[in-house]
């Protein structure tokens, strides 16, 4: 697929004509916070992830140029300051054209397996693949709706998982992170994550018997949280979700958990703000 949609410089990377990276960036809301040079370092590493990944398109979506470039656009972004190879130990990335209907198999604490079908935005393994769903205006969120990115979400996991399981603890770097300490981060992220999950229960304390917190009609009344209510589910999904937030809505989290945000920025050696 590569081959047919750009040029090999035979270096570990492909070309990426510069206006056609430029007209894929106008389409992403966080372009207005790239000065120039960050625009021809985020150009660069798009190249060597689609030069080190394969993408392939499913559930019928024929993958284009302006896809895998903003796949790929919204993928480097957290690891801008980083490098690629942040993205180690893993090659594969799938597109599905919308949500998608995945099949799960989990066992309980009794031991009995539970076999069902979810329907999920994207998905993220260790040593495995990142799935996600192509969603061109994702990263314009509504005003009011709380910030969304499946493309960051997925990513973030996978920088989460690069030191073991995904806890909300992503890697730290000395040489990157010299001043982040990890016992600080677990504290300041139990905090915000407990303090988050208390307002998430609040809310459906308070909702109305008839309407299904899983469903659209509870939206509303989510609406002032600073972050999607899934990030209650867990540590490592309170760090995804937060991080989509970091590079879609950043005020918002700042404002909420500024602590949380000053470690983010922190780790991800920027400050969209």
């Amino acid at each position: 697929m590569l081959a047919r949609l750009f040029d090999s410089l035979g270096s570990g990377t492909v070309e990426i004509p510069a206006p056609l990276c430029e007209s894929v960036l106008t389409e992403l809301a966080f372009r207005r916070r790239l000065d120039t040079s960050d625009h021809a370092e985020l150009r660069e590493l798009c190249g060597r992830l689609l030069a080190t990944k394969v993408m392939t398109g499913a559930g019928g979506l024929e993958l284009t140029a302006p896809i895998q470039v903003s796949i790929a656009a919204q993928a480097c972004l957290p690891v801008l300051k980083l490098g690629i190879d942040w993205y180690r130990g893993w090659s594969g990335i799938v597109v599905y054209p919308s949500e998608y209907v995945a099949s799960r198999r989990v066992q309980d604490e009794a031991g009995l397996v539970h076999e069902f079908d979810e329907t999920a935005a994207g998905e993220s393994w260790d040593a495995g693949p990142v799935v996600v769903s192509w969603t061109p205006d994702e990263s314009r969120p509504a005003a009011g709706d709380p910030a969304f990115n499946v493309v960051i979400h997925e990513f973030a996991h996978k920088l989460d998982l690069l030191n073991g399981e995904a806890d909300g603890l992503p890697a730290l770097d000395r040489r990157l992170h010299g001043a982040l300490e990890p016992h600080r981060w677990r504290r300041v992220l139990d905090d915000a994550f407990q303090r988050f999950g208390a307002a998430v229960d609040l809310i459906e304390l308070e909702l109305p018997a008839d309407v299904d917190p899983e469903s659209d009609a509870a939206d509303p009344y989510y609406a002032h949280l600073p972050l999607d209510p899934y990030a209650a589910q867990d540590e490592a999904e309170f760090f995804a979700v937060s991080s989509e937030a970091f590079f879609v809505d950043p005020k918002r989290l700042r404002d909420a958990f500024p602590d949380w945000y000053d470690l983010l920025s922190g780790f991800y050696r920027q400050d969209p703000l």
